[in-house]
């Protein structure tokens, strides 16, 4: 057999000479901007020789600070496949933390999007390593900044040819980097090899996992900034998918829908949180998309509510599960054909069974020793593979490797005899009362399965007698604002849950704060929550 690079170049190859008329839609202020991928090629080629003309070299950092449009996807081609590495930067980290990623990757040059200039302006005088700044306008006057001289992004095309002699590249060598969004201490870099990208996009085109074809429109709402958008914009292109990206509007619903709508979407992408957003669009407003078959759901567990919701509406809900460190896609929530109707809802609301290509185990966190699939015991999950980091950069946190070589990934779940993983919660989320543990992903999605509740988030506080006991964050939907009560909520559990799971207190917030991928940030809220009430810690004792 012929001695073949795994590298991204080949998606290169794939979009120019197969899939040229596939269309790239991305929404702007006014209507849409339309390209395809015969149009996008040429421009990838001058891009690559603007980042040579700009020093750029094999294994340089170029940072992205962009939202999910065309031209962040020629970047996505034209640094990697001229030897680069590509650093999206994650434009919802609090300052210190952004500055951190540059500092820490030794970002070269940084690309931003015109309305993202006041983050980094934040940055101002404080990332001297960063050689240039180069801006990529919307055409609107650009908002004032501290941040010195910025290159135009067409300018610079503009003055290169469209061809490029592009190097011959080796399938271990980096192409991308992720860094995750820092809730326990600095982020942590996750580097991309072209070879776990190239084995990644051909586990994410497989039917019983995302399943894309040249046939789908795709419209990936989670970030190109949050692990390659799941890996779908080089799946895409691999696979010559249409592509739709919604720019800064992913948190609107309207604007998700109409585009959706108006476009043809088949395949859409994203967190719970949006499709939260979306169902309660489609309801108020009788709209539905009928078009699209397949939502891949992934950040955190499924309410089964939520799912519900989903069902009623005509989208299905594909639950898929990972994390940065595994680029991300873990497992897949594909129903098998032997699983009886009546118990499809419930392998659905699980993270579904191992992709092909993704060893997983659950193991005792302190021995590693590994635990049973008996769908009772849990542990924390660990897993190995081809697209599975091997550690982080710069050698930040050794220990997340077992000695056997499992990367620890922090997510305590149960195994069914089947393979169906069953998240539990975080290792640092896990509420443990009286010697019991208790799971916050389970008391979450029970309490949103009230009819009046939008989120509800759980975190363990101390107790003078039990150790910890739950305390229930939660939002009412809109309609209900005011409206329900904690002795209501606790009647709905009841039956649902184990008696002594029930929340000592349940607390109505606004909003439920959460991390830059959309996932409830519970170290905010265990920041700010104030002590027991002694009524509570009465309660507690009874």
């Amino acid at each position: 057999m012929q001695d073949y690079e795994l590298t991204i170049q080949h998606a290169l190859w794939r979009i120019k000479r197969l899939f040229p008329r596939k269309e790239i839609v991305t929404k702007q202020e006014v209507g849409v901007h339309r390209t395809t991928y015969g149009e996008m090629v040429p421009r990838i080629n001058q891009l690559a020789g603007a980042l040579r003309r700009l020093g750029i070299k094999e294994g340089d950092r170029v940072g992205t600070l962009c939202w999910n449009n065309y031209r962040h996807l020629e970047l996505y081609y034209a640094v990697p496949c001229m030897g680069a590495v590509l650093h999206t930067l994650n434009l919802r980290l609090f300052p210190k933390d952004l500055q951190f990623v540059i500092e820490d990757a030794d970002d070269q040059v940084i690309f931003i999007d015109q309305t993202l200039i006041p983050i980094l302006n934040q940055l101002a005088g404080k990332i001297p390593a960063v050689k240039r700044l180069v801006l990529i306008s919307n055409g609107q006057p650009v908002p004032e900044h501290q941040l010195g001289e910025m290159l135009d992004y067409e300018t610079l095309l503009a003055a290169e040819s469209t061809d490029y002699p592009w190097p011959q590249l080796k399938e271990q060598s980096a192409a991308a980097m992720c860094y995750t969004s820092g809730t326990t201490g600095n982020p942590k870099g996750v580097v991309y090899s072209h070879r776990s990208q190239f084995l990644h996009t051909m586990g994410v085109l497989q039917v019983d996992n995302l399943a894309l074809s040249e046939k789908e429109t795709v419209f990936p709402i989670v970030p190109m900034f949050h692990a390659n958008s799941w890996g779908l914009p080089y799946a895409c292109g691999f696979a010559g998918s249409k592509i739709i990206f919604p720019d800064r509007w992913m948190g609107d619903a309207p604007s998700v829908v109409e585009l959706a709508e108006t476009e043809g979407a088949t395949i859409v992408a994203g967190v719970p949180t949006i499709w939260t957003n979306v169902a309660g669009y489609l309801e108020q407003t009788g709209k539905r998309l009928p078009k699209v078959h397949t939502v891949i759901c992934g950040g955190s567990a499924i309410p089964r509510s939520l799912m519900e919701r989903m069902d009623k509406l005509g989208l299905h809900m594909l639950h898929a599960w990972g994390m940065t460190e595994t680029s991300p896609l873990g497992s897949t929530g594909v129903v098998r054909s032997w699983i009886p109707e009546n118990q499809v809802l419930d392998r659905r609301l699980t993270q579904g069974i191992a992709v092909s290509g993704v060893e997983i185990r659950i193991a005792d966190p302190a021995s590693f020793e590994e635990l049973p699939w008996d769908g009772v015991a849990f542990g924390e999950i660990q897993v190995k593979g081809p697209w599975i980091a091997k550690g982080y950069y710069n050698n930040a946190d050794p220990e997340k490797m077992t000695p056997d070589g499992w990367f620890r990934t922090g997510d305590v779940a149960k195994i069914d005899p089947d393979g169906h993983i069953i998240i539990v919660d975080r290792t640092k989320d896990v509420i443990k009362s009286g010697g019991e543990w208790i799971s916050s992903v389970d008391l979450e999605n029970a309490i949103m399965g009230h009819p009046k509740v939008l989120e509800a988030a759980v975190i363990g506080l101390p107790h003078p007698r039990w150790d910890e006991r739950p305390v229930a964050f939660v939002v009412e939907r809109p309609e209900y604002k005011g409206k329900v009560t904690s002795e209501e909520i606790r009647e709905f559990l009841d039956g649902k849950i184990a008696k002594w799971w029930l929340p000592d207190e349940i607390r109505f917030i606004t909003e439920v704060p959460k991390t830059s991928v959309g996932k409830f940030d519970k170290k905010v809220l265990r920041s700010g929550a104030k002590p027991f009430t002694e009524a509570a810690n009465a309660t507690a004792q009874r």
